[in-house]
């Protein structure tokens, strides 16, 4: 989800982009490991990042007026973790704000706690509780995905209703018209993302079986029963 630029007060930019400094840091740690760990990571990192990057910047209207897009976060998140998935957002939504007018630098630290970490964090947790477990591994990664996705517009939700307060009813007020607007009309895109992640993982399966074994992404019985035992 892109706040746009100027949209937030200039204390809650601050704010934000406090919060969002100490994942950057553990990403980045997390980044460097990786990478000095596994060079051959670097492919699977790129087609991670592209399908954040192509599918955040879709801008599709929603039945309630305003504009919304797959996050595309799920995938990164169960290949190289939460922290390193906030990195590849700050990337993605730093080009997005300079290239595209797809959020904005003062915003950016609200959109990056949204969509680079409390969705992709979200995301993991679903993971990590399924990635040892008899669920396939295709509907782990499905619904991985979806809740990703579904997070970073409840979290964008509450970071407007903090920022713009009902005079009624205060924050409880204003998140309530907010998930409305956003939250529960991401609910259709959130399963097509989650589809389509699951047929990307899918191809990841058949084509590089080899990094996620290395990467230890899911077991290796796991794997190999999504390859149709091959």
């Amino acid at each position: 989800m892109h706040i746009m630029e100027g949209f937030l007060p200039l204390e809650w930019c601050i704010a934000w982009w406090v919060l969002a400094l100490p994942f950057l840091g553990w990403g980045f740690f997390r980044l460097r490991r990786v990478l000095d760990a596994d060079r051959e990571a670097l492919p699977l990192l790129g087609v991670t990042g592209a399908f954040i990057f192509i599918l955040s910047s879709l801008k599709l209207p929603s039945v309630t007026g305003s504009s919304s897009h797959p996050t595309g976060t799920g995938l990164s998140s169960i290949c190289f973790g939460p922290g390193i998935t906030s990195v590849v957002c700050l990337v993605v939504l730093l080009f997005q704000s300079l290239f595209l007018a797809h959020g904005g630098l003062s915003v950016l630290g609200a959109n990056i706690i949204s969509m680079g970490v409390v969705g992709p964090m979200a995301g993991y947790l679903v993971y990590r509780a399924l990635r040892d477990s008899r669920v396939n591994v295709y509907m782990t990664v499905f619904l991985v995905c979806a809740v990703a996705d579904i997070c970073t517009y409840v979290t964008t939700s509450l970071e407007l209703a903090l920022a713009y307060p009902a005079a009624v009813g205060g924050v409880a007020t204003s998140l309530g018209v907010f998930l409305g607007i956003f939250a529960v009309t991401q609910v259709p895109l959130a399963i097509v993302e989650g589809i389509v992640l699951a047929l990307v993982f899918k191809y990841i399966i058949q084509l590089k079986p080899e990094i996620l074994f290395r990467l230890r992404i899911f077991p290796e019985r796991a794997i190999t029963e999504a390859r149709g035992g091959a």
